[in-house]
C-alpha cells in the first residue's frame, strides 16, 4: 500500500511537471488538482498523450482511453458502420460502437459522426475514421465510467473558425512546403529538428507519410507537414526516446519486407 501511494505520487508529481511544460502559465490551482486527481483515479501519463488541457479544462485522448481499456482488461471493441444514416456523397459517416468489458457482457453502446462540418481541416477526407474514433470513445467511456470528454469528440473544436478558414487560403498548395509570409520553410524546420534530437531522417520521413496518410511526404498538404512538424516538436521535447522506439519501428517494418 505503502509502494503504491510513493508511486501515485510520482506519477502525479511527474505528470504536472510535463502539463506546465507543455501550457506554461496556463494551470490554475483548479487545474492542478484536477490533474492530480485524474492521474490516481484513471493512472493517465500526459507524456503518453492521454490528456489534452483545452479552454481551462481537461480532456482525455483516444489513445488514453484504450490504455484504461486495456489495464482494466477489456474483452474487445466492435464497431459498425451505420449505412442507413450515412450519407456517402456528402462524407457524412455515423458509426455504432460496443464495448465489452467481459466475455459474457451485454456491451456499451456508443454512436460517434462525422461530416466535413464538425472535423479540423486538418482531417478533411477522413471523415470515416474519425467517426468511428468517436464512437469507440464514447463505448469506452460509458463502459468505464469515465464522464471526461474526450477531445476527439468535440466537434465544435474541430470544426474550422474563421482563423482556419483564413490560414487555409494563404496557405500554399498541396504538395507545396514553400515559406508562407516570411515564416521559415518547413523543410527547413524539419531539418532542424532531426538535427537537434539527432534523429534518423530516413525513418523521419516515413512517420511523417504515415502520419499524413501519403505514400510519400511531398504529397502531403501544407497543413498536414505543418501538423506533423508540430507534434513531432513536442513529442522530441517531452520523451525523446518514447519518439526513437516509434521511428525504430519503421526500420523493423522494412527489415520484415525485405
Amino acid at each position: 500500500m505503502v509502494l503504491g501511494s510513493a508511486r501515485r505520487r510520482i506519477r502525479s508529481r511527474k505528470n504536472l511537471e510535463v502539463a506546465r511544460q507543455l501550457w506554461p502559465n496556463q494551470l490554475q490551482t483548479m487545474q492542478v488538482e484536477g490533474l492530480k486527481e485524474l492521474t490516481d483515479r484513471y493512472s493517465l501519463s500526459v507524456a503518453a498523450g492521454d490528456l489534452q488541457f483545452l479552454n481551462g479544462g481537461w480532456y482525455i485522448t483516444h489513445s488514453g482511453l484504450l490504455r484504461i481499456a486495456q489495464r482494466r482488461r477489456c474483452c474487445g471493441i466492435k464497431a459498425v458502420l451505420q449505412e442507413r444514416l450515412s450519407d456517402p456523397a456528402a462524407n457524412r459517416w455515423i458509426f455504432k460502437a460496443t464495448a465489452y468489458r467481459s466475455s459474457g457482457s451485454r456491451g456499451f453502446v456508443g454512436y460517434g459522426d462525422a461530416d466535413p462540418s464538425n472535423v479540423s481541416p486538418l482531417v478533411r477526407g477522413a471523415e470515416m475514421r474519425v467517426a468511428e474514433t468517436r464512437a469507440v470513445n464514447r463505448a469506452l467511456r460509458k463502459a468505464f465510467g469515465i464522464g471526461l470528454c474526450s477531445v476527439e469528440e468535440l466537434g465544435w473544436l474541430s470544426a474550422p473558425t474563421e482563423t482556419d478558414r483564413k490560414k487555409g487560403r494563404e496557405s500554399a498548395p498541396a504538395g507545396q512546403n514553400g515559406s508562407n509570409k516570411g515564416q521559415p520553410r518547413l523543410r527547413d524546420r524539419l531539418c532542424l529538428l532531426i538535427r537537434k534530437h539527432q534523429l534518423d531522417p530516413t525513418l523521419v520521413k516515413r512517420y511523417a507519410a504515415e502520419f499524413c496518410g501519403t505514400a510519400v511526404l511531398r504529397d502531403a498538404s501544407r497543413e498536414l507537414v505543418e501538423s506533423f512538424v508540430q507534434n513531432l516538436a513536442e513529442w522530441a521535447a517531452r520523451d525523446r526516446e518514447g519518439l526513437l522506439c516509434k521511428l525504430n519501428s519503421y526500420a523493423e517494418k522494412e527489415e520484415i519486407k525485405q
